[in-house]
């Protein structure tokens, strides 16, 4: 059996916060996951952790209510976020989440990246690239990650995510680092974790303890 590149010793639990100075002290590396309703976020993120159910999915949209903190390794935390776009909540809790999400985004000291969950099944969203554009004004360091690559064809693939790229470099220089991934079956786990462990020694020296 090869042995694994990026081994996930430990993946627990920490704290869920209803507000961004909530969270645990910003003392590691944090990498954080966000996408609209039901963009396949826990399944990813319990793939990446190897974790059958660290994050609670549901087919429920808008489920994820708060800033969950998960401690991997005792070496970085790895953040889920609640979704934006369509749930089936209120107007007000909606307004409460985006607020909530824009104060941590920006206040987050600790934040390294933010990865934004793309369904690649549907074309560019005007929600999903609202929220990149506002990411890109505050110059908050995100990736896009492709989610649920299984479900459609290599060329409907190539199609939506060409289809980003084209509407994003009307008002974007460059594009952000992208990943292609299936919760099912573990497509993208290594490319995403070794871009974490590469960002996490880049970023080392803000985080020596005293």
């Amino acid at each position: 059996m090869a042995k694994e590149l990026f081994p996930i010793h430990k993946a627990e639990f920490v704290i869920s916060s209803p507000r961004a100075d909530k969270c645990p002290d910003p003392d590691r590396p944090e990498f954080a996951f966000i996408g609209r309703s039901n963009v396949g976020k826990s399944s990813l993120i319990n793939m990446l952790v190897n974790h059958k159910d660290l994050a609670k999915t549901s087919g429920k949209p808008g489920k994820t209510q708060l800033i969950n903190h998960f401690n991997v390794n005792d070496e970085w935390y790895l953040v889920d976020l609640p979704g934006y776009g369509y749930a089936k909540v209120s107007k007000e809790d909606r307004k409460k989440f985006m607020g909530m999400i824009n104060h941590y985004v920006k206040d987050r000291k600790n934040l390294v990246n933010l990865f934004v969950l793309i369904d690649s099944r549907h074309e560019p969203q005007k929600n999903d690239l609202e929220f990149m554009e506002m990411l890109g004004v505050e110059g908050i360091p995100f990736s896009i990650v492709f989610t649920k690559i299984d479900k459609l064809s290599s060329n409907q693939l190539q199609k939506n995510v060409s289809a980003y790229g084209k509407k994003m470099l009307q008002r974007w220089e460059e594009l952000p680092p992208q990943f292609k991934t299936s919760a099912s079956s573990k497509i993208g786990r290594t490319e995403i974790l070794a871009y974490i462990h590469q960002m996490i020694d880049a970023t080392k020296s803000h985080f020596v303890k005293e």
